[in-house]
């Protein structure tokens, strides 16, 4: 039989103490041969027990090579670059300290490419909430929900094929060779900018559903909200570089945001605005609310009547927001 090539695991990680022995453990249960693989951590310094707990699993399976590099720059794209330089592997698989792949992740990501079915290959998450509450339960659905995510797919049912983005992609390192590392100059969307790059030099991006993963989705509105701000903030900066990738799922959240914006002005002023603002909002949240009484039905969760619109509504008002102010600062920027 052919020797199966060498895989390195990058995965980047601030402040991680309360997932990463999940991952830790998980990478452990792999069914891929552990003499064939390595997990390669990119701490941006963290600051809590996240490297004492990286520690303790190393002292207690050592037939499991784990390394921890510093990533002094503290940015998720600048910590995949650092780990893919420190690492060794022919295929480099990338996860994230919030997930926890299954046992198979490894191998049938590793088959995919020996198959040549795509150049960057990746697959669904299966979304958990980020702690035992009705708030980060409610935000775990609506990170999959349709009127949250829109059309994309590895957040939904998914069938096998090519798609514009994965989720912790799996690639050669002679891919890396051949369209650059990750951008270090978007904080966010590095992988969206990296799946880009690999369908423009002719490569394919491909999904199986049978590469399956857990994330923890964030737990409370505020730490929501400045992800899904950053999100917007960062896929305006992308969408500047390039434009023909724009989705309709994405343009939607800021023309909402504007449009709200606007008619608030023009409620100041002229009266009917008034009752269109009113009448937009109440479409809006009796759209969401219907979807959380239909959730709420189905999960048997009352909670989900508020917390799902909550939820989402968070998700497209700061996604929207960023976006617009993204695209504003920059502006003054290079006028300035």
């Amino acid at each position: 039989m052919p020797k199966l090539p060498f895989v390195s695991i990058i995965v980047p990680c601030y402040n991680e103490e309360t997932t990463i022995l999940h991952l830790l453990d998980a990478v452990l249960a792999q069914t891929y041969p552990r003499a064939q693989m390595e997990l390669v951590i990119s701490d941006g310094m963290s600051t809590d027990r996240t490297r004492d707990v990286v520690a303790g699993f190393q002292k207690e399976h050592a037939d499991l090579a784990v390394r921890v590099v510093e990533n002094s720059a503290r940015t998720i794209p600048s910590g995949l670059n650092q780990a893919i330089r420190e690492s060794r592997g022919e295929i480099i698989v990338r996860l994230d300290a919030h997930s926890m792949p299954i046992p198979e992740y490894v191998e049938r990501c590793v088959a995919a490419h020996e198959a040549g079915l795509g150049d960057n290959v990746g697959g669904v998450w299966e979304i958990r909430s980020g702690a035992p509450t009705w708030v980060a339960n409610a935000i775990s659905f609506a990170a999959a929900h349709p009127l949250g995510v829109g059309d994309a797919m590895y957040r939904l049912n998914a069938k096998a094929g090519a798609v514009d983005t994965v989720p912790f992609g799996s690639f050669r390192r002679s891919l890396v060779e051949k369209i650059g590392a990750f951008d270090e100059t978007l904080l966010a969307n590095e992988d969206y900018e990296f799946n880009t790059r690999v369908r423009e030099s002719g490569g394919t991006v491909w999904l199986d559903p049978s590469i399956r993963s857990v994330y923890f989705s964030r737990s409370t509105l505020g730490k929501l909200a400045s992800q899904y701000w950053r999100y917007g903030f960062w896929k305006m900066k992308m969408l500047q570089r390039y434009p023909h990738t724009l989705r309709w799922r994405q343009a939607l959240p800021p023309l909402f945001v504007l449009s709200l914006f606007i008619l608030i002005v023009l409620s100041l002023f002229i009266g009917f605005a008034r009752y269109v603002l009113a009448a937009q909002l109440f479409v809006y949240f009796f759209v969401l609310g219907l979807a959380g009484l239909r959730l709420s039905i189905k999960k048997n969760t009352g909670s989900l009547l508020l917390g799902l619109p909550l939820a989402i509504s968070t998700m497209h008002i700061t996604w929207g927001t960023g976006f617009l102010w993204s695209g504003i600062s920059s502006l003054f920027t290079k006028n300035g």
